[in-house]
């Protein structure tokens, strides 16, 4: 399969909380996967803004769940 982002993260949005999955693809073909739930009050959205920088993303697609 071709590789079309090598750093993107996923995230599912709920009403309390957000999971964030993160793919990095490596040189040498082996991919990363980091998975973390933060809440949804400031704080927490925060804390995922900053990890997110941290980890030099380019894409960061959002699905959000329920009504």
């Amino acid at each position: 399969m071709q590789v079309v982002h090598e750093r993107c993260c996923g995230l599912d949005v709920h009403k309390k909380t957000v999971v964030a999955c993160i793919l990095i693809t490596l040189a040498n073909g082996e991919v990363q996967r980091h998975i973390r739930t933060f809440s949804t009050m400031t704080a927490g959205l925060l804390a995922l803004s900053d990890w997110l920088e941290s980890l030099a993303l380019t894409v960061i697609a959002m699905e959000s769940t329920g009504i």
